[in-house]
């Protein structure tokens, strides 16, 4: 499947969305929202791409699903394919997970590749759509009025003043400028201790398919190792260091070439970068400010053990993008855009959560934390159930949004909380759709029809009807639901039995609809609600619902 071109703007003079950071988070709001026909500029304080060190290396599944669909498919083509994370104290393995998919998905659980080369690619997409990067653009103020946003930048010509309908704020950890402005607070936590980070390349044999984790091995008494393999035989090994840590003086000295000898033993390598990094939790007080979200670390910061950092963020910039480009068109009104805080917002806690825990496990703050430490890693040599406890980071994946006020919650289909470890929830309404292989009946031929289902579902809001009850007529039944979704809404509208695009059975399996039942999805493949097919009524509240418009509309919608 070639890469989807991205729509013309509906209207050309209109104002852009403006986009601030050209970082991968910044890079793939961009690219959404020209996908769906929205015009974009993008600023950055840099004077141009600097592709320095790995950085964000291990992006999830449901992340290179959203680059895929922009075109971008080359990052989980050229990424270093893993599945199985294992985890060790000291020399001894305690367990070791694989990554299930409930669905049949042709995307890899996880990749590894440099962030560097992340970027390479989406500014690629970006060129391709005609998205320009505004470099040397240091952004000094942002205000807004009732009709859109004013950014104030400096830039080697002097100061200018851009203006846009919306703005992303995409600019990272740094970006406080934007934060300062609309008054918000960035409270959290700081870890004393640091971590060396080094890409190194070398032939380590089997290891270069799995991630590995070391509690205190004899390498790094007291501490934590973690290794991740990447493309062309390089290696990124986190090391924890104490908080007065200096890494000229471990280069120096030697001691750098035997930390690295301790894991690799007498191999021949070579250093690609090293840098030393501090860890922090912290998440800003709103991420949606009227007409201006709070997206990625600029919003939120969390350790990365887990890799839930430039993963959430991604996630951030698809619901932040199909939202404002269904606001631009109309088929939303602007408070729609509360959602986004209330939806992200949710899903940055449970990460600070998720991670904070992590890094109290590795780096125990009090003599309790620490014995508690110990105890638990001493029982998992021999007490599976102790294995549990563990923690040594849960794995990036998709927030559900079951309380989201655009879930039409359905008891037959209920929430069961967090998942184990590795393991992804049941589908139901707020949950991500599972992916799987799908033909589209009497769709486009060649390279345009959609051949996975995330990549259809991103169109517009689709219904997927699931059995039928006995004697009913698959026309009928289809064309009813559709003409509800198409009253309650002006945005594009699809439905499809299931039978008819499964073509591997694997939807029905992980969806298990019961007879006369219909799935609504959203635009980012999140489950909006399940609903009787034969309740037109039903249908279109939750269109209407998933939307943000719980009451009808003023006027009819037209039909598609």
């Amino acid at each position: 499947m070639r890469p989807p071109a991205p729509r013309p703007p509906a209207d050309t003079s209109a104002e852009p969305v403006l986009v601030l950071g050209a970082g991968p988070v910044g890079q793939t709001a961009a690219l959404l929202l020209a996908r769906r026909g929205v015009p974009v500029r993008i600023v950055d304080s840099r004077p141009e791409r600097d592709a320095v060190g790995s950085k964000a290396i291990c992006q999830q599944r449901d992340v290179l699903d959203v680059w895929d669909w922009v075109g971008a498919g080359e990052v989980a083509e050229e990424g270093l394919t893993w599945d199985t994370a294992r985890t060790f104290y000291r020399d001894s393995e305690l367990f070791s997970v694989r990554l299930a998919d409930p669905g049949a998905s042709p995307l890899p659980p996880f990749v590894n590749i440099s962030q560097s080369r992340t970027e390479e690619i989406l500014d690629r997409r970006l060129a391709e759509a005609g998205v320009a990067i505004s470099w040397d653009h240091t952004v000094t103020g942002i205000e807004q009025d009732d009709t859109g946003v004013t950014v104030t930048c400096d830039t080697p010509a002097g100061p200018v003043r851009l203006r846009g309908t919306h703005a992303l704020s995409c600019l990272g950890a740094h970006g406080g400028v934007v934060r300062r402005a609309l008054g918000l607070g960035f409270e959290g936590t700081s870890f004393q201790d640091r971590f060396l980070i080094c890409d190194i390349r070398a032939d380590l044999g089997d290891w270069a398919r799995e991630r590995r984790f070391y509690f205190d091995p004899e390498w790094n008494p007291g501490r934590q190792v973690l290794i991740h393999p990447c493309p062309d035989s390089v290696f990124r090994i986190d090391w924890q260091v104490p908080a007065d840590f200096d890494l000229e003086a471990e280069e120096a000295s030697g001691r750098l070439d035997a930390r690295i000898r301790q894991i690799i033993g007498e191999k021949p390598y070579e250093i690609v970068w090293h840098s030393v990094y501090r860890f922090h939790t912290r998440v800003v007080d709103r991420m949606r400010a009227g007409r201006i979200l709070l997206v990625g670390d600029n919003a939120h910061l969390v350790a990365p053990f887990g890799a839930r950092g430039l993963n959430s963020g991604v996630q951030d910039a698809e619901n932040a993008a199909w939202k404002i480009a269904y606001v631009r068109a109309g088929w939303a009104d602007e408070e729609f855009l509360e959602t986004y805080h209330t939806e992200r917002h949710a899903a940055a806690l449970e990460n600070a959560e998720i991670t904070g825990a992590t890094m109290r496990f590795l780096v125990p703050q009090d003599e309790a934390e620490h014995t508690t430490r110990v105890s638990v890693l001493e029982q998992a040599l021999t007490d599976e159930a102790a294995r549990a406890r563990v923690d040594s980071g849960r794995l990036a994946e998709p927030f559900w949004y079951v309380d989201s006020p655009l879930t039409t919650p359905n008891a037959r289909f209920p929430f069961g909380g967090r998942p184990p470890r590795g393991r992804a929830p049941e589908p139901c309404p707020g949950v991500i759709a599972p992916d799987a292989p799908v033909e589209v009946p009497g769709g486009p031929s060649g390279g345009d029809a959609p051949t996975r289902l995330r990549s259809l579902l991103r169109e517009g809001v689709t219904l997927l009807l699931g059995p039928l009850p006995e004697g009913t007529d698959p026309d009928t039944a289809r064309d009813g639901v559709l003409a509800a979704a198409r009253g309650a809404t002006g945005a594009p509208v699809a439905a499809f039995h299931l039978a008819d695009i499964d073509t591997t059975g694997a939807l029905a399996k992980a969806l298990d609809c019961h007879p006369g039942g219909v799935w609504v999805l959203r635009p980012d493949a999140h489950i909006a609600a399940v609903v009787d097919a034969a309740d037109t009524g039903a249908v279109a509240a939750a269109v209407r619902t998933c939307l943000g418009r719980a009451a009808a509309p003023e006027r009819p919608a037209p039909a598609l």
